[in-house]
């Protein structure tokens, strides 16, 4: 019995083993693999170049507007056409109203493309970012949209009181202006923070604050060993 159960000891041990030995071979996932699969590849915001063209695309309006005014109306309000007919059958006013109609549209689309970015950014962690520009992603078109209401009501009065003067004209060109330095001001700002956000390649926002969380405690400690040092030394 006994030589018996050392044989069933052995053959236990034996059949042990040998189920054991693929465990020990199993190969290890490389450090790299885990390391890309715990700190996620950072995707830019591809948005800073579509702002800032459409940016450049505002100015230019608001220029070839006021060259237009100036060029074609000033001299002559009461017809309020060029003299080579440039925009012939439209008169001055409808040809800047009709391009401050396509930039609308084309803030509109930026808006979009904007928000649907923020939104890929956002499940990525990043949700820091996404709040504090959360007012600047609209903010443009919201300016836009007052400076057409604006001009509308502009529109408006001159239909019911269409004097031969230059007071609409002076005063859609001012609406442009104040309009294209709120939405300046407006879409330089967001840039500026995309670009630090681009240019810093932070890691999402749970990352970030376990790295805030860490470093205080590791300062602390060095201070308090470079202190005990410095006391043993004078001692």
């Amino acid at each position: 019995m006994a030589a018996g159960g050392r044989m069933e000891d052995g053959s236990l041990d034996l059949t042990q083993s040998i189920e054991d030995d693929p465990l020990l071979d199993t190969q290890h996932l490389p450090h790299h693999s885990l390391h890309a699969h715990f700190r996620p590849r950072f995707h830019p915001l591809p948005t800073v170049i579509i702002a800032n063209l459409l940016l450049l695309i505002h100015v230019v309006f608001v220029i070839l507007a006021f060259l237009t005014g100036v060029l074609c109306s000033y001299p002559n309000p009461i017809e309020d056409k060029c003299p080579g007919n440039y925009t012939n059958p439209l008169k001055v006013q409808t040809v800047i109203i009709l391009g401050k109609v396509i930039l609308w549209i084309l803030h509109f689309l930026l808006e979009r493309y904007i928000q649907y970015h923020h939104n890929k950014v956002r499940n990525r962690g990043y949700n820091m970012i996404y709040l504090s520009t959360r007012h600047l992603k609209g903010l443009a078109l919201m300016i836009h949209s007052t400076g057409n209401t604006a001009l509308l009501l502009v529109l408006c009065v001159q239909h019911s009181f269409p004097e031969p003067s230059r007071l609409y004209l002076d005063l859609i060109l001012a609406i442009l202006a104040l309009e294209l330095i709120c939405s300046l001001t407006c879409l330089l700002t967001y840039t500026v923070k995309i670009r630090n956000f681009n240019k810093a390649k932070p890691q999402p926002d749970v990352l970030e604050e376990e790295k805030i969380y860490a470093y205080p405690s590791n300062i602390t400690s060095e201070t308090g060993f470079s202190l005990l040092g410095s006391f043993l030394g004078i001692i």
